[in-house]
């Protein structure tokens, strides 16, 4: 008995699972807002790649490549980029005002941090 070999669009499609998997674990399961970021991006790079996919299996079926996930791919990595860069921006100013990189209040009694 021998075992076929998966085709690369089923590879593709496999390996972007596991980078949205991983990517949705790290932005649930870690505190530190900067991973969370680096953990979104991964898991749309994940999303990006399932839908590449998708695109390739219909051209390796012998269909013309269908144009829709490739554009989306296209639009949704700007639109990632653009967000990374206003997260990143916002947890600076977050850092810069209170001097941590949490959303967590500070203890009780303790006077929270109001210096620009």
């Amino acid at each position: 008995m021998t075992l076929a070999a998966p085709d690369t669009a089923t590879l593709f499609g496999l390996c972007g699972a596991a980078l949205a998997g991983i990517g949705l674990f790290i932005a649930i399961a870690h505190p530190g807002l900067l991973r969370r970021i680096v953990g979104f991006n991964i898991l749309g790079a994940g999303i990006f790649m399932v839908f590449g996919a998708v695109a390739r299996r219909g051209a390796a079926a012998g269909f013309p490549g269908d144009p829709v996930p490739q554009a989306m791919v296209i639009t949704g990595i700007v639109v990632a980029f653009s967000a990374s860069a206003l997260a990143v921006a916002l947890l600076r100013r977050l850092f810069d005002l209170t001097g941590e990189e949490s959303l967590e209040p500070p203890a009780a009694g303790e006077a929270p941090r109001t210096e620009p």
